[in-house]
C-alpha cells in the first residue's frame, strides 16, 4: 500500500474535493478582531468573504468523579473565496485550510497554498503546527469514464472493494457498504481511509447513480516547526499518492487518462 509510485496527472481525475488543513496552538488575535490585514493580503485571489459561526459539540468534563457536558465557545470561521468559488480559505483561531473541488495537480495546489501561508506567517507568526493534514475525496463514476459494463471489482483492488465484489448482488441492493480504517504510514504519518459505494451532490442536487467513494485523509501530528512544513507536506502528499494508486486497478488508472 505504501510502495513508491510514479507521479501522474489524470486528465479525467475523479476528485470532488481536496482539503489541506494546518492546525496550530490557539491564536487569540484571530478571534479578537476581524482578520482585515489577512484579507488585504489575499483579496486579489480571494475577493469574496463569508463569516460562519459554528457551535462545537459539548465536551465531556470530569470533576470530583462526576462527568458532565460542558458547552464550548462558538467558533468564528472566516471564509475567503475566489471569484468562481472554486478555491476556499478557512481561517479560525486554531487552523487554516485551503480547499478546492477543481484540483488538477499538486504543484498548482501547493503553489497557491505557499502564497497563502507566507501571508499567514507574516501576520500571525504561529509557533508551530500540531497537525498537518491533506485530504483527497475521490468519487469514481463508471458512467463518466465509459466503464458502465464493468463491475467495481474490475476497477478497485480486492482489499478495498469488499462485498461490492459479490456477483449476485447489484449496487442498488446496498443500503450501505463501506469500510473505515486508520493506519500508520511512512514518515510518521497516519492515514484515515473511508471507502465504499455512495452518492454525492452536484450543485445541491443528489445524484441517483452510486459512485465508489475513496476518501483519504493523510496527516502528521506533533510539533511541526515552520522550517519543516514543506517537508511534512511533501511526505503526506507522497503517502496519499501511494495509497490511491494501491487502491485502483490498471483498468481504472488507464480510463482516467494519465498524462
Amino acid at each position: 500500500m505504501f510502495q513508491n509510485v510514479s507521479r501522474v496527472v489524470y486528465r479525467k481525475n475523479q476528485i470532488v474535493n481536496v482539503i489541506c488543513q494546518l492546525r496550530f496552538p490557539t491564536i487569540l488575535a484571530i478571534s479578537a478582531r476581524e482578520p482585515d490585514t489577512f484579507q488585504d493580503a489575499v483579496r486579489q485571489e480571494f475577493p469574496r468573504y463569508q463569516l460562519k459561526k459554528e457551535q462545537p459539540a459539548p465536551k465531556m468534563v470530569s470533576r470530583n468523579g462526576a462527568v458532565t457536558l460542558e458547552k464550548q465557545d462558538e467558533i468564528l470561521n472566516h471564509t475567503f473565496l475566489s471569484a468562481s468559488g472554486d478555491w476556499v480559505i478557512n481561517l479560525t483561531n486554531s487552523f487554516i485550510a485551503l480547499s478546492s473541488p477543481s484540483y488538477t495537480d499538486w504543484e498548482t495546489f501547493a503553489g497557491k497554498l505557499d502564497r497563502i501561508l507566507a501571508e499567514f506567517f507574516r501576520i500571525y507568526q504561529p509557533a508551530y503546527f500540531e497537525r498537518v493534514g491533506l485530504r483527497y475525496i475521490n468519487a469514481f463514476s463508471r458512467q463518466e469514464l465509459g466503464l458502465e459494463e464493468l463491475r467495481w471489482s474490475d476497477l478497485i483492488q480486492p482489499s478495498f472493494v469488499g462485498l461490492l465484489d459479490e456477483e449476485d448482488v447489484q449496487d442498488g441492493d446496498f443500503v450501505r457498504c463501506t469500510q473505515d480504517a486508520e493506519l500508520k504510514a511512512r514518515g510518521g504519518c497516519r492515514v484515515k481511509l473511508h471507502a465504499g459505494s455512495g452518492m454525492i451532490k452536484r450543485g445541491g442536487v443528489q445524484e441517483k447513480v452510486a459512485r465508489y467513494i475513496l476518501d483519504l485523509d493523510v496527516f502528521m501530528q506533533g510539533q511541526v516547526q515552520l522550517a519543516h512544513l514543506t517537508g511534512a507536506l511533501q511526505t503526506v502528499h507522497a503517502n496519499a499518492d501511494n495509497v490511491f494508486r494501491s487502491a485502483i486497478t490498471d483498468t481504472l488508472h488507464d480510463a482516467m487518462e494519465p498524462q
